[in-house]
């Protein structure tokens, strides 16, 4: 595909697979999910679920920037919990980092996230 582009940043995790942080293609962006790993250490942050969704978010905030975008490009952001009974929690987070309208948006409890991690977010953004 002559218009694909891997969006790639130090200012975020690392991929942990076989797998790009982000993907371009046109105007569209699909942002791989982030867990709360700090782009640093590549180790979880640690902390509460307040504090674990403020890196995933600043993790996905930086992939959007170096795709040429910001979070309020987003057009679908998916997330997965251990526990929906932080879903409130997640949501204030995530209304710091997203200015209305706000992206579609779809949240699910999973068994379990890589490395242990109790939320993950992926994000799908139109610039």
């Amino acid at each position: 595909m002559s218009n694909r582009a891997v969006i790639a940043t130090q200012s975020a995790p690392q991929a942990i697979g076989p797998y790009s942080q982000g993907i371009k293609a046109g105007n569209t962006v699909w942002i791989s999910g982030q867990i709360p790993l700090d782009p640093i250490s590549m180790t979880l942050v640690k902390g509460d679920i307040t504090a674990q969704a403020e890196q995933v978010f600043t993790n996905l905030a930086a992939i959007a920037e170096a795709a040429g975008g910001t979070l309020n490009n987003a057009v679908k952001v998916n997330i997965s919990l251990t526990d929906l009974s932080d879903f409130d929690a997640v949501n204030t987070v995530m209304a710091s980092y997203f200015e209305a309208p706000y992206p579609a948006r779809a949240c699910v409890q999973v068994a379990a996230l890589p490395k242990g991690a109790d939320i993950e977010v992926e994000a799908i953004l139109v610039l």
